[in-house]
C-alpha cells in the first residue's frame, strides 16, 4: 500500500446527546442530526448525511452512522446540526433548530478515545441550554489488509518460434458485476522461459477484490512482445477466498482460442499471505503523538522586516507566518499539551 493510501482512512461517525432542549409542548423533542462538511476553497457547506429521527427523547443515541474519508494532511471542518422534527419528511427550514456543534474531523480522531463532546449552541437563542452532543469516530476495519502472492508456471506454450520460448508475465484482473475485467496487478516479464518464477506481487484487498473475497479474479498469462501486442497464453478464474483456502496449489491455464487441446501450461501458487496494513489512525489510537516545532531564520538575507517583500515583514501575514499556520492547523490536533516550541537563529541580540 502506498503512503498516500495509508494516510487516508474510512471512518464512521456515531452520535449521541444528553440534556437536549425540549421544544415540544405536549411531548419531548424528536431529534435528528444533520452533518455538513466544508470542501474546497469556496467555503461552502455540503450535507454528507443525517441520522434517523428518535421520537420523544432528550437523551438520544442514534443508530444510523455517517461514513466519510479521513485525510491526515487536510483540515476537514464539520458542522453537526441538531433539529427537532416537526414535519415528517419536510425541509430543514420546516423543522425546529435545537442548535449545532462544530469541529474538525482531526479533532475527533486525535482526541482521547476518538470522541468529542461539546455544548450545542444556538445563536438565535443565546440564553437557552441546548444540551451536549457527542461525536465518536471509529475507523472501519477489515479494509486495511494486503495480500502477497507468489506465482510460478511450468510447461507454458511456446509463442516465440524463432527462439523457441516465451516471455511470460501475469495480469490479475478483478471481475465487475457486468462481467468485464479491470487489471489490478501485473508481474514483471521473465524473458525466454517456459517455466518462469515471478517476484511476489502485492495488493490491498480493496484494490484486488473491493473487499469481496468471493468476487471472481481472472489471472491471465501473456507472452510479452516489444511491439506492445502481446500473445495470449491462457488464464484461470478463481477468487481470493479460493486462493487463501488453497494456500499452495496448481491451476491449469486454459486457452479457449486454441483448437483441440486448450491446456497451455500450469500456474503454481507457491504461497499467499494476508497482512494488516496499519493506518495513521491505528498509530494515533495506540498513543502516538506528533510534536510541532518551529525554527525561523532571522538572518538579514531575508530582508528588512519593514519591507513588504521581506519574509519577516511585520505588517501582516508574511510567508513564514502563512507556512507555520498551514502546518500548525493540521498538527495541533495530535499534540496533547498544545505547546509548540519555537526557535530562532541568525538574529543579532539585542537587535540593532
Amino acid at each position: 500500500m502506498d503512503a498516500q493510501a495509508s494516510l487516508c482512512s474510512r471512518v464512521e461517525l456515531s452520535f449521541s446527546a444528553i440534556e437536549l432542549a425540549n421544544l415540544d409542548l405536549l411531548s419531548k423533542t424528536d431529534p435528528f442530526v444533520v452533518v455538513f462538511a466544508q470542501y474546497g476553497r469556496s467555503g461552502q457547506w455540503h450535507e454528507i448525511g443525517r441520522t434517523e429521527v428518535i421520537k420523544d427523547t432528550l437523551n438520544p443515541k442514534w443508530v444510523r452512522a455517517i461514513t466519510m474519508d479521513y485525510f491526515f494532511e487536510e483540515v476537514q471542518p464539520l458542522r453537526f446540526v441538531v433539529y427537532d422534527e416537526d414535519l415528517m419528511g419536510g425541509r430543514l427550514d420546516q423543522q425546529d433548530l435545537v442548535g449545532e456543534m462544530g469541529c474538525t474531523l482531526a479533532e475527533i480522531c486525535g482526541s482521547k478515545g476518538q470522541r468529542v463532546t461539546r455544548p450545542i449552541k444556538n445563536d438565535m437563542k443565546p440564553g437557552r441550554k441546548n444540551g451536549f452532543l457527542s461525536v465518536c469516530a471509529e475507523e472501519l476495519q477489515g479494509l486495511s489488509f494486503t495480500v502477497t502472492m507468489d506465482f510460478s508456471a511450468s510447461k507454458l506454450d511456446k509463442k516465440d518460434w524463432f527462439f523457441g520460448k516465451s516471455d511470460p508475465f501475469l495480469v490479475i484482473n478483478r471481475m465487475r458485476e457486468d462481467s468485464t475485467c479491470i487489471p489490478v496487478v501485473k508481474t514483471e516479464v521473465v524473458k525466454r522461459n517456459l517455466n518462469p518464477k515471478w517476484k511476489p506481487v502485492r495488493a490491498s484487498i480493496i484494490r484486488l477484490c473491493n473487499g469481496d473475497y468471493d468476487r471472481p479474479l481472472v489471472i491471465e498469462c501473456w507472452d510479452w512482445n516489444s511491439s506492445g501486442t502481446h500473445d495470449w497464453i491462457g488464464k484461470i478464474t478463481t477468487s481470493l477466498r479460493q486462493l487463501l483456502d488453497k494456500k499452495v496449489g496448481e491451476f491449469t491455464l486454459m486457452n479457449d482460442k486454441k483448437k483441440g487441446k486448450q491446456e497451455s501450461g500450469t500456474l503454481h501458487l507457491n504461497s499467499i499471505k494476508m497482512e494488516q496494513e496499519y493506518s495513521f489512525l491505528d498509530f494515533i489510537k495506540g498513543g502516538c503523538e506528533l510534536n510541532f516545532i518551529v525554527a525561523v531564520d532571522f538572518t538579514s538575507s531575508n530582508g528588512n522586516p519593514s519591507n513588504p517583500n521581506s519574509l519577516h515583514y511585520r505588517g501582516g501575514n508574511n510567508e513564514y507566518v502563512s507556512a507555520i499556520s498551514a502546518v500548525g492547523e493540521v498538527l495541533q490536533n495530535y499534540d496533547s499539551d498544545q505547546r509548540f516550541p519555537a526557535f530562532g537563529f541568525g538574529a543579532r541580540i539585542p537587535p540593532t
